[in-house]
Order: structure tokens, then C-alpha cells, then sequence
């Protein structure tokens, strides 16, 4: 019998998806990914995105296959395919209806942001000016996505609201694509205090590659492995992980959607820096042009920075997986 391939997984991406990034997934060895479904959909524009994916996901099943626990993204591996947790980015699949938390969990969702980057009636975004917290409405979810399975995310939320859903939560919750602000000073990016207290209560960061909150960490394997190695110093190796952020066969239509959804008119450029960052912020991740980069890390984490292999595995995939293990279990 083979071994099982290493253990690799990406806690983030968004984007359109078809048989060429599975193609990708399955050359950079991605045991599994966590696909967008929503940024600003509500409750019927989620559902039709959830048909599309069982749809995709079944013309390409010698590829892909859809995962609900952390038994189906082992046996996925065990298979040589690729599994594809399904996840919102904002909360507004849920149309302030506390029940359709338990409706989307039934319907295959995994992962879901409490806020994107607006302040809501569940929390604070980072991209606001004022962060009013986890609203009262805020807990009820956090405590209904704890009980039914599905993993909190924070990763667009601002700094009090993180703090306050760690605190409140009973399950581990995770901030799935963002990098730490004392490395990388932007708004989307996570304070050490909040770190240290996402890792004392079992939860797992998963590190960025999107340029605009990498910064100089970016621009190679060997800078971005870097960051990975001062996270650790920070949070410790059982709580960082890989949430790249890739946005496969995205473009302009796609972009302007993330950025402005149906609440403005005007331009907004997200994690932008504007036209003034430097090259290394504002260029293209050349190292990571698709998921199929992503087979290198593990090796370089033990060949450059002295990571054992048991080390750099739980930073590759281990980490979430016992933490999917744990949530989707539910309590």
C-alpha cells in the first residue's frame, strides 16, 4: 500500500472555480480547500451558489468531492482527490434569521465570517472607523454556528469583535486569511494580543499570501515562509496554518463584486494599498501564481528554517484538520 500524500490544506480562497483549478489543486497536492460561496449574497443567491458547486463538483468528481467532516477530507486523501469544504465570507446568507444557521449547516456550508467589510448587526468589520463589538445578535450566532458545526471566522472582522467572539464562543474559532499586524501593519491584519488569545482558546490562523496584506512577506516561498516561522514564534506551531487567499480565474467583474457588492457606488479597493505601495506589495505573487505552488512549503519549512517534518505538516494541514475535527463536530 502507498503512503498517503503529504497533508495539505488551504483554509481560504475565493473566486470562480472549473476543471483547470481543480487540475491545479490536485498538482500542488491540496488535500483540501475552503471554497467562497458568499461575500454579500443573501439567503436564495447562496443557495443557487451552493447548486452550482454540487453541480461542478459532481462533473468533476474524479478530481473533487464536497466535505462536511474531517473524516470525508481524510478519506479525500486516502482517494488522491481534493476535497472542498464550501464557506461565506459574510454572514448575510443568514437575512437576520437566527434558524437558517442550522438550514446552512444542513446544506453543506462549513465555514462562515461573521462580518465582511462592514460593520453589521452581528459585529465590527476592520475596515471601519468604529468598532461597536459582537452585538447581542452577534452571540446568538456565534453560539448556534458553535452548536450545529460551523466554523467562525474572523478574518474581515475588526479587532474588539474578534476579541469579544473568542471569548464568547465555546468551540475554537479561526481567522482564516489574514497575517499578523505586527509584521504587516494594515487594517485587515490581526493584532498580537488577539493572536496570542485565538491560540490560548485552541483557534488557528491562517496565513495570507494575498500581496496587500503580506507586503514584503509576499514576494517569494522564502519571504513567506519566513512569515510563517515568526508567526509560530508568536502563537506557537499548533496554531498556524495555510489560508492563501487565492482568488482562481478572478477578474474585474468578480473583483468589483468583492469590493463594492450593492452598498456603494463608489471605488473601493479592499486590502488595496493604492498606487503608491511599493512593487513587493503591489505585484503579482510570482511564487504562488496558482495552488499548484503550494507543494513546496513543507519542504522549505524543513530544508530552510529547521522545521521538523511533523512540524511543518501541522502548519500545512494538521492544524486545521484537528480543528475541523473538533468544530464540525459541533457541541
Amino acid at each position: 500500500m502507498s503512503a498517503p500524500t503529504p497533508l495539505l490544506i488551504d483554509g481560504l480562497q475565493c473566486g470562480p472555480y472549473d476543471r483547470t483549478v481543480f487540475e491545479q489543486l490536485r498538482a500542488g497536492g491540496v488535500t483540501c480547500a475552503t471554497a467562497t460561496i458568499a461575500f454579500w449574497e443573501d439567503a436564495v443567491e447562496s443557495m443557487d451558489a451552493l447548486v452550482r458547486w454540487h453541480d461542478l463538483i459532481d462533473a468533476n468528481s474524479d478530481l473533487v468531492v464536497q466535505a462536511t467532516t474531517a473524516a470525508d477530507i481524510e478519506q479525500a486523501r486516502a482517494d488522491g482527490r481534493t476535497a472542498i469544504l464550501l464557506g461565506a465570507q459574510n454572514a448575510s446568507p443568514l437575512q437576520s434569521r437566527l434558524g437558517f444557521v442550522r438550514l446552512f449547516h444542513n446544506m453543506g456550508l462549513r465555514v462562515m465570517q461573521l462580518t465582511y467589510n462592514n460593520n453589521n448587526e452581528f459585529g465590527g468589520s476592520c475596515y471601519e472607523e468604529t468598532d461597536p463589538g459582537l452585538g447581542r445578535f452577534g452571540r446568538e450566532i456565534v453560539t448556534e454556528m458553535n452548536a450545529v458545526g460551523i466554523l467562525v471566522d474572523l478574518s474581515h472582522c475588526g479587532e474588539r469583535t474578534r476579541r469579544e467572539a473568542i471569548e464568547h464562543a465555546t468551540l475554537p474559532v479561526a481567522v482564516t486569511h489574514a497575517n499578523p499586524r505586527s509584521l504587516y501593519d494594515h487594517p485587515r491584519n490581526v493584532g498580537d494580543d488577539t493572536l496570542r488569545a485565538l491560540a490560548e482558546r485552541g483557534g488557528v490562523l491562517g496565513l495570507a499570501t494575498y500581496h496587500s496584506i503580506s507586503g514584503k512577506y509576499a514576494a517569494t516561498l522564502d519571504d513567506w515562509c519566513r512569515m510563517v516561522t515568526e508567526t509560530v514564534e508568536l502563537m506557537g506551531v499548533d496554531h498556524v496554518a495555510i489560508g492563501t487567499d487565492l482568488s482562481p480565474k478572478a477578474g474585474p467583474a468578480e473583483f468589483d463584486w468583492m469590493r463594492r457588492g450593492r452598498w456603494t457606488r463608489a471605488e473601493q479597493r479592499g486590502a488595496d494599498l493604492g498606487a503608491g505601495a511599493p512593487p513587493e506589495v503591489t505585484g503579482p505573487t510570482e511564487w504562488l501564481a496558482d495552488a499548484s505552488g503550494l507543494a513546496a512549503v513543507a519542504g522549505h519549512l524543513t530544508a530552510r528554517f529547521g522545521f521538523a517534518p511533523e512540524e511543518a505538516e501541522a502548519v500545512t494541514g494538521g492544524n486545521w484538520l484537528r480543528l475541523y475535527r473538533t468544530v464540525f463536530a459541533g457541541t
